[in-house]
């Protein structure tokens, strides 16, 4: 139903994605528990979900909770078609679409109300293009600001359509509990509930200077503001990553060896320089993320004298802040190894420095690049690598 001043911010996400295509694709498997992936937990459908499952969790543990779960392998490359068929929907939706990841995007409908009519109509008839085109469940969240329609969107799942009215935000947003505002992760939403705090409406209800002295300035204000559902931020067709990354679970059996961590951190860094290169952007700051047995996570990061796309010259930075960790990871184990490349920019705004001659590095990555395009990425491998798992090279936006 049409409301005056409605909001024109659509947040769509596709439900328990990597699942609902593999039920989409075996009838045996609809309305039954499903995970994706054996070693962890990829995804796993409301069914399964149900029953405790979550993404990223081990998958004995899933199991374990689940043993009537059924468990199928990864299959990447009808995610990624699932998820062109779905952008392009929402492409002939709005030309104002802003992806986040390959299952959710932003759209701005604010123009299209003589045409189209008010957003809540667009979203119904979103939702039903995308079963109808593609076979999958989406909920859409619609709201003034981008923030509270992607909350709109959460609450709504699954497989819903929720319009927050202009005139009651806050007695929607307010008796949430915080874990819905972003930047509450499980620590700062500990530190929260030590003080008493559990809702939105009791976080909306502090002076900024009180979060502010709890959790630090920038994630203080923050929080206040997304409290009070203050979000300034437009829809951003076309909007580049800021950071280019990857990273790899590592086995709680298998002893995490200095050759073991580095040729991970030489996969990675093989792949995000791949992308970086064929984006056409270069970046300075290198960053190793560790997530240790104990669950606890540190990352390091080194920033480089000049932006480079250079695989040696990431690989040379990664490695040094790999070994600097290494105290640390004998002492704790190690569950995840992630890198990336963040502090990007375009590569034709590159800088060049004396001496101008092209590096043999530079020139050595794209005779490999032209290789692996055309025969695989397995092609030409380090030696390295040679008999390890490269692991799963999940589908993402363009970057």
């Amino acid at each position: 139903m049409f409301v005056s001043g409605e909001g024109t911010i659509l947040h769509a996400d596709l439900d328990a994605f990597y699942a609902s295509v593999e039920q989409r694709d075996d009838r045996r498997l609809r309305g039954r528990p499903v995970i994706v992936g054996g070693g962890v937990v990829l995804a796993a459908s409301y069914e399964a979900k149900a029953c405790g499952v979550a993404t990223a969790m081990g998958g004995a543990q899933a199991r374990l909770l689940c043993p009537q779960a059924i468990v199928v392998p990864p299959r990447m490359s009808a995610y990624s078609a699932a998820s062109k068929a779905v952008f392009e929907v929402f492409r002939n939706t709005t030309p104002l679409v802003e992806g986040l990841s390959i299952d959710e995007a932003f759209l701005d409908v604010a123009g299209l109300r003589r045409i189209a009519g008010p957003p809540s109509g667009i979203a119904a008839r979103l939702r039903a293009e995308v079963l109808e085109r593609v076979g999958l469940p989406i909920t859409v969240g619609v709201a003034r600001t981008k923030f509270l329609a992607k909350v709109a969107s959460g609450v709504a799942k699954p497989d819903g359509l929720l319009v927050v009215p202009p005139d009651d935000e806050l007695g929607f947003l307010h008796p949430l509990a915080v874990e819905r505002l972003w930047g509450v992760g499980k620590v700062t939403a500990a530190k929260l509930h030590e003080h008493g705090i559990s809702t939105v409406g009791e976080v909306a209800e502090l002076p900024e200077k009180i979060l502010v002295s709890l959790l630090g300035g920038a994630l203080g204000r923050h929080l206040h503001a997304l409290a009070h559902n203050r979000d300034p931020r437009p829809v951003q067709p076309g909007r580049r990553r800021r950071s280019i990354g990857s990273q790899r679970a590592m086995s709680r059996r298998a002893p995490s060896t200095p050759e073991a961590v580095d040729a991970v951190v030489v996969a990675l860094v093989d792949r995000i320089c791949r992308r970086l290169r064929g984006a056409d952007r270069v970046g300075r700051t290198v960053v190793l993320r560790l997530r240790f047995g104990d669950y606890s996570r540190v990352s390091r990061s080194h920033t480089l004298p000049q932006p480079t796309c250079s695989t040696e010259a990431v690989l040379t930075a990664a490695r040094a802040l790999a070994a600097r960790a290494r105290p640390l990871i004998d002492e704790r184990g190690l569950t995840l190894v992630g890198v990336a490349v963040a502090n990007l920019d375009d590569d034709a705004a590159l800088q060049l420095v004396l001496p101008f001659d092209e590096e043999a590095g530079t020139a050595l990555d794209a005779v490999l690049d032209t290789v692996h395009d055309r025969f695989g990425s397995a092609a030409v491998t380090r030696a390295v690598l040679l008999g390890r798992d490269p692991g799963l090279s999940v589908p993402l936006l363009p970057d």
